[in-house]
């Protein structure tokens, strides 16, 4: 019976205690405008702050543009890989995994000349501001007492 209790209680601590991740933000690529031709997608994404677990989604008239991820030359000059797995669906969500510079081109006829790209730095998932320090290492080694009459 004590020991369910100090069970408990060990884990409602370990629960309250434990860090907390920022929750993930969705970006509409584009906002109400979407992926599309004659927008600024640089100036969009000027000052977002893109965060591994975060989603963008990029919203178009199927057909009429493609997703394609590409390398930073592929985003400078507008080249698509041979192998190239393009998002077509209109509604193509990306979930950013990992850190780093990431680029993306529409790959159909000259739009990505046009100015239909989009290049993102995806910085690491943050701490939660609400986070409390670590206890020193001089409480950290005071023993716990506890009276298992308590409860």
């Amino acid at each position: 019976m004590v020991f369910n209790r100090v069970c408990i209680l060990f884990l409602v601590a370990a629960a309250m205690s434990s860090p907390t991740m920022s929750s993930a933000t969705e970006f509409i690529v584009g906002d109400d405008s979407g992926w599309t031709l004659g927008f600024d997608y640089q100036a969009w994404a000027e000052g977002k702050n893109f965060q591994v677990g975060d989603k963008i989604i990029f919203k178009y008239l199927e057909g009429a543009h493609t997703v394609v991820k590409v390398n930073a030359t592929g985003f400078q000059k507008c080249i698509k890989p041979p192998a190239n797995e393009a998002l077509t669906s209109g509604n193509d969500t990306i979930v950013l995994a990992t850190p780093g510079k990431k680029w993306y081109i529409c790959g159909v006829g000259s739009h990505c000349d046009l100015g239909q790209k989009l290049a993102i730095n995806v910085q690491p998932l943050a701490l939660s501001p609400d986070i409390s320090p670590s206890p020193s290492p001089v409480a950290a080694k005071r023993p716990f007492l506890m009276n298992p009459h308590w409860w």
